[in-house]
């Protein structure tokens, strides 16, 4: 049996204890990009949080089947109202390409970022062009139920006739009769009963290049309606887990909610999770108040709220950093924390290698070990589980000084320890470049040079060169046979 957790359910608004729909199968879908642009920070959490996920329940014994999707049709400029241009189609039209030249461009940038942020790959990763026969199978469910009507060759969800024996807006905490008395009828919406309704099909221009047929109108399906239709062919009619970041939360995946239970006349969804937004300087990384920093960006330091480059496990930890459902706000000085963070854990993995058994042991491993699964079984408690690894590292550098001892047993079961949670379960690697190593080499030439200035009992000049590298962040510990160093 897989170890128990908790989840925090948005539905419900607390932790709930996991309990799958078929243990130990796990069904996950996730919310992936529409591919009209470069992936940003943002987009890296929510890639992060779900890979963490994925990571984690496969390795307490889930055997998890993890989709996510990509967009790569019907996602119009305005999300709520359902109207505006393809983005896709703008970005084709305003770049001269085929829609699809746009779609596999982004598409492949999406992957070449997240894989150098070591995002595993989902189990399926389908296109909602791909499941344009699922799509409509579910707009003649909804039409057949009396959730949905044509209008002008269009199809729309009837959000009160819905509303009437549900509860639209349970998601996002958003009531109907409040939701209506801020709308306003807007040019374009006339064919709608309602301007709460969302489409499910839309009929397109004549200009619209991306199209396909249907007995309702040569068109396109409605964003909403994908995710519900891919969820549902590769997941079944109900499953696990539902995530995303929480700027989907109204109106896309209130709008899943309404569709999966209009058709199927259940809740899809067992658990919603979402992650919570970065943001800079208090406001929210979006692409539509234009403050978001690409993740090329970021790996090259070349955007003007950089001081320098960030590698991609520096990024990839500063997101480990906090809590998934906490805000995490971007600053230089964050990251820099970060990348000194990463560099004295793995420094503290480095150490342990290289530490000899003794016949007894003052370390408590299975105690750190039961801490760590204890704050990933919590919510996925990354930022904790992380201060216990340091708090390990602090017990390796005291071991390593001879102020506590550890025997073979306890040793190994360190080594697992970390190999298990840094590198399979937060999926930390290390990374060395050529002048990292020149630089290690440097430094361990001058150390040795040092060494033998105070064999010479130079010691006014070997205390200088300590002062000198203690003040570039290099902490040197003198033993007897050498010495040890690490970036502080």
């Amino acid at each position: 049996m897989p170890r128990q957790t908790l989840i925090y359910n948005t539905l419900t608004k607390k932790k709930e204890v996991f309990e799958p729909v078929n243990s130990p199968h796990v069904g996950l879908y996730a919310c992936g990009p529409t591919v009209y642009s470069d992936p940003h920070l943002g987009h890296a959490r929510q890639a992060i949080t779900f890979d963490i996920l994925f990571r984690y329940y496969t390795h307490i014994g889930y055997k998890m089947r993890y989709v996510r999707n990509i967009t790569d049709v019907g996602h119009l400029e305005d999300e709520v109202s359902g109207e505006g241009e393809d983005r896709i189609t703008k970005k084709a039209r305003l770049e001269q390409l085929e829609p699809m030249e746009v779609v596999q461009y982004y598409t492949n940038r999406y992957h070449l970022f997240l894989d150098r942020l070591n995002v595993k790959r989902p189990s399926i990763e389908p296109r909602a062009s791909g499941h344009i026969i699922e799509q409509q199978q579910l707009i003649r469910k909804l039409l057949e139920n009396g959730f949905a009507y044509e209008s002008n060759g269009s199809i729309y969800f009837d959000v009160e006739k819905y509303d009437k024996d549900n509860d639209y807006g349970k998601l996002s905490g958003r009531k109907i009769e409040d939701l209506l008395s801020n709308t306003r009828d807007l040019d374009g919406q006339s064919e709608k009963k309602n301007s709460l309704d969302f489409a499910l099909w839309k009929k397109a221009s004549p200009e619209h290049i991306m199209r396909w047929p249907s007995e309702w109108s040569d068109g396109f399906p409605g964003w909403h309606l994908e995710c519900s239709a891919m969820g549902n062919k590769y997941l079944g009619e109900q499953f696990d887990i539902h995530g995303g970041g929480m700027d989907l939360m109204f109106p896309h995946h209130e709008c899943e909610i309404a569709q999966t239970k209009g058709a199927f006349g259940k809740e899809a969804v067992k658990y919603w999770m979402h992650n919570n937004m970065i943001t800079i300087n208090g406001q929210k990384m979006a692409r539509s108040l234009q403050n978001f920093i690409t993740l090329e960006e970021l790996f090259a330091g070349s955007h003007e709220k950089l001081e320098q480059a960030y590698s991609p496990m520096t990024v990839r930890f500063f997101i480990l950093q906090a809590h998934y459902r906490s805000t995490l706000d971007f600053s230089n000085e964050a990251l820099q924390a970060s990348e000194k963070g990463l560099k004295r854990l793995f420094q503290g993995y480095k150490t342990l290698q290289k530490i000899a058994a003794g016949k007894e042991s003052t370390i408590d491993v299975n105690k750190i070990e039961e801490q760590c699964y204890e704050a990933m079984s919590d919510d996925l408690n990354t930022p904790i589980a992380i201060s216990y690894l340091f708090d390990a590292v602090r017990i390796i550098n005291s071991i390593n000084d001879g102020k506590e001892k550890i025997d073979a047993d306890s040793l190994e079961k360190l080594k697992a320890l970390f190999q298990i949670f840094i590198f399979e379960i937060l999926g930390l690697v290390e990374e060395e470049s050529s002048s990292d190593d020149l630089s290690s080499d440097l430094i361990n030439m001058i150390l040795n040079l040092r060494m033998d200035i105070k064999a010479n009992k130079d010691y006014s000049t070997a205390d200088k060169i300590r002062d000198e590298l203690t003040k570039l962040g290099i902490v040197i510990k003198d033993k007897k046979d050498g010495f040890d160093w690490e970036l502080g």
